[in-house]
């Protein structure tokens, strides 16, 4: 059964490869990357039940025993985060079929995006540092890739500075992994997170841990964001909304499993750095979600916002917020997905990107303007939607620990989503109708399904959170409790 752990990064990439025998074969590339990422959700969902019936589960490759060899583990935090990213990918993939052109096509954009859901599903699932890097590198070339693909002047200039601050940040990582192995002499987490506790976390460790943490910002999007907003905003809809939903989460992920694994013991200067940047971070994403009136700007600013707030949860270190960041981990990568999906339409319809040039799409396109209210919605954190528990979770880990300046603003960034969102659609939805019967453009059959089953997702998930409660429950009980993983890795 161990052995199904490889699947969520091994499948697609087998995949992805076997197009390259099929150049023009487009067809077989649309269904055969939806096939592969379901049964890849499939797989991860018994694998987050195996890891209720056995503990957490791992796989060592060559059989070689912890800490000396490479491994994937395989815990509830890791795995909630596979299946989500699985489910989410494959609806975005039933959208892109009908609207990212063979043009794109003939340039293998699913082995692509195949290859960018093995990198993200590599690096929730690696043990091993370094083999993090490789991960995080698999996922970055596939992005870099999807990122120019089409080739506009805007896409040029947006996708230079995301690949630059990227491979800077990369360069760091590796430093920061090499001065680390340099100090301890091991890069599996669980055997790094023994040996740090059995030393002591020296200011050598506390300087290492502070050059992680500048790393995984850029990658997550904390404070170091000025790359996300246009990055995010210029690649076709697909492509932008596989990044909103799962790069950032990729960076997220990386620093609440450093920074509750490792580097825990000087919370006062890294959790409370941490907590800083998280405030500057929802302060400036709020700019910028109220000053632009470009959708897809205002849109890639509340990505920013939910980066901050997530992070929440990891200054504050308590048992609640590591539960309310999962919830709302799940619910942001779905949230995010729709939110730029229904935007991307909008757009595509009306023909720009502004909010002054839009006006009553309700009118000739009710559907999807009920979507977009409910997405806006759940993204504020009105119950019963899948964004209120996980507020609530991360509101109650503030008020345990007494840190009430982060809930001020975490709560505050509420209002601001609410009113950037609602903004989009009193703007673009009501009012007058700018659009006459023969300038209104069909929207093609099924485009809006993703959208629904996305919606219809957040719907569920927030009524039926107590049907998840048991997985969340565990993933923040081993965020919380070190030993549990290290035990799962270096005892057999």
């Amino acid at each position: 059964m161990n052995n199904l752990i490889v699947f969520p990064m091994v499948l697609p990439i087998l995949v992805g490869i076997l197009f390259l025998f099929f150049p023009s074969s487009f067809q077989l590339h649309r269904w055969a990357t939806f096939i592969t990422l379901v049964i890849n959700a499939i797989i991860s969902l018994i694998i987050l039940h195996q890891i209720q019936v056995k503990g957490i589960l791992r796989i060592d490759f060559g059989e070689w025993v912890p800490p000396f060899g490479i491994l994937f583990v395989a815990d509830s935090f890791a795995t909630i985060l596979v299946v989500t990213t699985n489910i989410v990918s494959a609806i975005v993939v039933l959208y892109a079929m009908r609207t990212i052109g063979e043009k794109r096509e003939k340039f293998y954009f699913y082995s692509f995006v195949l290859f960018l859901v093995a990198g993200v599903n590599g690096s929730f699932l690696t043990g091993d540092l370094f083999n993090l890097f490789v991960t995080f590198e698999v996922m970055l070339l596939a992005s870099y890739v999807l990122i120019t693909l089409g080739g506009t002047k805007i896409q040029w200039q947006e996708s230079f500075k995301y690949i630059a601050i990227n491979i800077v940040s990369s360069s760091l990582f590796l430093i920061a992994i090499g001065y680390l192995y340099g100090v301890l002499g091991t890069l599996n987490m669980a055997h790094l997170s023994v040996r740090i506790a059995e030393s002591g976390q020296t200011p050598l460790l506390t300087v290492i841990s502070l050059l992680f943490l500048i790393v995984f910002s850029i990658k997550a999007g904390l404070l170091l964001f000025q790359w996300l907003p246009g990055a995010y905003s210029t690649p076709p809809t697909a492509i932008a909304a596989l990044f909103g939903a799962l790069m950032t989460k990729v960076g997220i992920y990386a620093l609440f499993r450093v920074f509750t694994l490792l580097f825990y013991h000087e919370q006062q200067i890294s959790h409370n750095i941490i907590g800083f940047m998280a405030i500057i971070t929802i302060i400036a994403g709020s700019i910028g979600a109220i000053a632009f009136k470009n959708i897809r700007q205002i849109i890639s600013y509340n990505v920013v916002i939910s980066v901050g707030f997530i992070l929440i949860a990891l200054a504050t270190m308590s048992t609640s917020g590591f539960e309310g960041a999962t919830y709302y981990l799940i619910h942001d990568m779905i949230g995010k997905a729709v939110l730029i999906l229904l935007g991307g339409t909008m757009i595509y319809l009306t023909k720009t990107e502004l909010l002054d040039e839009m006006s009553g799409l309700i009118r000739n396109y009710p559907i999807l303007g009920w979507l977009f209210f409910i997405t806006s919605l759940s993204l504020t954190g009105i119950p019963p939607l899948s964004g209120f528990i996980g507020k609530l979770l991360i509101g109650q880990g503030t008020i345990e620990t007494e840190a009430y300046l982060l809930l001020g603003v975490g709560f505050f960034s509420s209002i601001v989503v609410l009113y950037s969102l609602i903004r989009i659609f009193m703007n673009c939805f009501w009012g007058e109708t700018i659009m006459s019967e023969e300038e209104e453009r069909p929207l093609r059959q099924g485009v809006l399904l993703p959208s629904i089953l996305l919606v219809a997702l957040m719907v569920f998930i927030g009524i039926g959170a107590e049907s998840i409660a048991l997985y969340i429950k565990d993933a923040a009980h081993t965020l919380s409790n070190p030993s549990v993983y290290i035990d799962a890795v270096l005892n057999d």
